[in-house]
């Protein structure tokens, strides 16, 4: 390197005075030809953490792209994972009375999904003893409460309540959810109280709210984040929002589902909130930097029996890096639901085109928002194929 930037030094200064003379120079002797001097090439230059310790700042350039090499102390790094919408109801809860198995819905992301700090679900459905089987399509959900021990199977240390099908057996079912829950040590959030985890003296707050069927209570938003910062160091606000079986976050007014999911997004980063988490579409959307800040719109299914199409037997789980109280990662982990409620990781190409698909919705939402996208942009693939029901050996 020493020796490509003296070349360069040199040439320079042949340069400046072939340009500062007025004079002609006489050729007196023979041509030497010219030194051409390669670019400069930083490949072989520290990454910005490894030169700093600090990691560069948030974009969806290097959340799909990484570039930051984790400093030497992995001390200060936290994790929190996330999965989609979890409702052992319906058919589910049919296949798992059959089998007398109520671990096997999920059994086979199980050791992935337990292995962060916090491990974050929304669970859509009240589980008690007693709840009646019915594999129809009923739209009022319930699931046995042994279902519980595959939520503590996977790690869950909280579970969001904030959404549209909780209250589906009234104040009974709720409270007989929040025992169960309580019960096996996983704290709620979405009914009032802040969700606190200490992670190694990093504080994390959890909180949320349901926007389906009723617009937000903006006020109580404000005053929940508030209360959440008073408590903990990172705040953590989980959202039930937007249009279903879509791949842009949307409002939904004949439902009704009347807020914007991106103003309500946006909202809360502005209030004070450190990461958001999105969910109710059934379907796996883009996500969008605001401010620095990471805001997820949906991860889809994770235990769910909607067989019926392809979108709504994909999602991702969302690993979310943070270093100190910085969120500086993120990981997306695609899968597959067979057998009307078995999320299975998916193989590496259909997970590829999984993760490309939610890059180019991410840079559509950003273009629409005059907000800065990936490099280069990724085209959107087409409707995934049509895959087995049942699961692969």
């Amino acid at each position: 390197m020493k020796v490509r930037v003296a070349l360069i030094v040199a040439s320079a200064a042949v340069l400046s005075a072939c340009i500062g003379s007025t004079q002609p120079v006489a050729n007196t002797g023979p041509v030497t030809a010219p030194v051409i001097i390669p670019a400069l090439d930083r490949s072989d230059q520290p990454s910005f953490g490894d030169r700093t310790g600090q990691p560069p700042a948030l974009s969806l350039q290097e959340l799909f792209h990484p570039t930051f090499n984790a400093p030497v102390d992995p001390s200060r790094f936290r994790t929190l994972l996330v999965t989609g919408d979890v409702i052992p109801a319906r058919g589910v809860d049919y296949f798992a009375n059959v089998r007398h198995d109520f671990l096997w819905p999920f059994r086979p992301t199980a050791a992935y999904v337990k292995n962060a700090d916090i491990t974050y679900t929304n669970l859509e459905s009240p589980l008690f003893a007693g709840c009646p089987v019915n594999p129809g399509p009923s739209f009022t959900f319930c699931g046995d409460a042994r279902f519980v021990d595959g939520l503590t199977l996977m790690g869950a240390d909280v579970t969001n309540l904030a959404n549209n099908h909780l209250s589906n057996y009234g104040a009974e079912g709720i409270n007989l959810t929040t025992q169960l829950l309580n019960a096996h040590g996983i704290l709620t959030s979405g009914l009032g109280p802040v969700a606190v985890i200490n992670v190694r003296g990093i504080k994390f707050g959890f909180i949320g709210f349901n926007g389906v069927g009723r617009a937000i209570d903006k006020v109580a938003l404000k005053a929940g984040i508030e209360r959440a910062r008073s408590l903990a160091d990172i705040v953590v606000v989980q959202f039930h929002w937007g249009k279903e079986y879509e791949r842009q976050p949307m409002p939904d007014r004949g439902v009704p589902t009347p807020d914007d999911p991106v103003v309500i997004g946006h909202d809360a980063i502005d209030w004070g909130a450190d990461v958001v988490i999105g969910n109710h579409p059934h379907w796996y959307q883009g996500v969008e930097v605001y401010h620095g800040k990471l805001i997820t719109y949906a991860h889809g299914n994770f235990v769910f029996d909607q067989m019926w199409s392809e979108e709504t037997r994909e999602g991702v789980i969302g690993t979310y890096t943070f270093y100190g109280t910085q969120l500086v990662a993120a990981t997306w982990k695609s899968y597959r639901i067979y057998d009307y409620g078995q999320p299975v990781f998916m193989n590496p190409k259909d997970s590829a085109t999984a993760l490309q698909t939610m890059e180019a919705a991410s840079d559509q939402l950003a273009t629409r928002l005059k907000e800065p996208t990936t490099s280069p942009i990724p085209s959107m693939p087409g409707p995934p194929p049509f895959a087995p029901i049942a699961a692969p050996k």
